[in-house]
């Protein structure tokens, strides 16, 4: 019997186009208050899986408009009652349900000091949305499954259609275009996919790695794996591990590696070819490029063409079903994971 994790996972190229159709001109508004408001820094308000969204936005923001986007650290607005200077930024709030108290609280904040503020909701009728002066909303749809994985993906396509729009690049609209038949070709191999994972049943850890945009895809891959199979899955760029947690690894240690086309490629491949070859570690690779697939034990295999820039909603779609697979193979229920509600409040 399919679970509502696996139909949401499934459902996410039609939820990616509904937001493409319905919400572009409700973007357009948006990025003009952003233009108009001249901002020198973004503030990015999240947790959880939108937390992960608003590491992916930090790349968009510098690299399509030469914005410094920082992530907020909500309890110094809430419990240290010390919140930073926000003048002169946009602060974007990224929350699927809109409901806890501290990232309404940095809007709310954000808002008394004259910033500009965002709400990024799959609940237009949230607390959050009622807080903020914009609002984008979603369109991914009733999300049921605990482990959030549409709203997700829809709210990447958000700020990437955000930061497109701001940037005013419409030679860029027709790439954001394909990404629901990108995705939609992944899905197309779910049963496959959800298969390879059978074989790490028993894994009690893993590393996963990326860099640049997919850096996030790390931390939302981590995330699905901690959250759904128990088990420790610690996120790190690429970069980062090579400077101490490298020496973690050894023969038969699992790696989950996301391997993009683009500038990072070449310096990817290279460093998990040196984990396999020279420590042994056992690969689970993402990746489009033949020669990143060649040095996995285990690929799992995306269309080729993605820009890396929109590669992480692509890209984290095998991480999911690998996350449900691993979920079934050890007889876990992948919509209640333990101790988890959908919707955390905090403070």
């Amino acid at each position: 019997m399919s679970s509502h994790l696996q139909s949401e996972i499934l459902e996410q190229p039609q939820a990616l186009r509904r937001l493409l159709n319905e919400e572009r001109e409700n973007i357009a508004r948006a990025a003009a208050a952003i233009r108009a408001a001249n901002p020198k820094f973004v503030v990015l308000a999240a947790r959880g899986t939108s937390d992960n969204a608003a590491r992916y936005s930090q790349y968009l923001f510098s690299t399509m408009n030469g914005l410094q986007a920082a992530l907020a650290t909500p309890s110094t607005f809430t419990l240290y009652r010390k919140p930073p200077r926000l003048q002169d930024s946009v602060v974007i709030a990224i929350s699927q349900s809109g409901q806890s108290p501290d990232i309404v609280t940095v809007v709310e904040e954000g808002r008394r000091q004259g910033a500009l503020t965002v709400a990024v909701t799959n609940a237009p009728d949230s607390p959050l949305a009622s807080a903020a002066e914009q609002v984008i909303y979603l369109h991914a749809g009733a999300e049921i499954a605990v482990a959030a994985t549409k709203t997700y993906t829809n709210s990447l396509m958000a700020m990437a259609m955000l930061n497109e729009a701001i940037a005013g690049t419409d030679r860029l609209i027709d790439l954001l275009m394909f990404v629901p038949d990108w995705v939609s070709e992944v899905t197309q191999r779910a049963d496959q996919i959800i298969r390879t994972a059978e074989r790490y049943t028993y894994m009690p850890y893993c590393v996963v790695a990326s860099r640049g945009y997919n850096y996030a895809t790390a931390f939302e891959i981590a995330l699905k794996l901690k959250e759904l199979t128990y088990i420790m899955a610690e996120p790190y760029s690429s970069a980062d591990f090579q400077h101490g947690p490298v020496a973690l690894i050894e023969h038969g240690f699992p790696v989950f590696a996301i391997v993009p086309e683009g500038v990072l490629h070449s310096e990817l491949v290279a460093f998990f070819e040196h984990l396999s070859d020279e420590r042994g570690a056992d690969l689970i690779v993402v990746s489009s490029e033949p020669d990143a697939l060649g040095i996995a034990r285990t690929p799992l295999v995306i269309p080729s063409g993605i820009p890396e820039w929109l590669s992480p909603i692509v890209s984290v779609v095998p991480g999911q079903l690998f996350a449900l697979g691993l979920t079934l193979a050890k007889r876990l229920d992948p919509d209640r994971p333990r101790g988890l509600r959908k919707v955390t409040l905090t403070s």
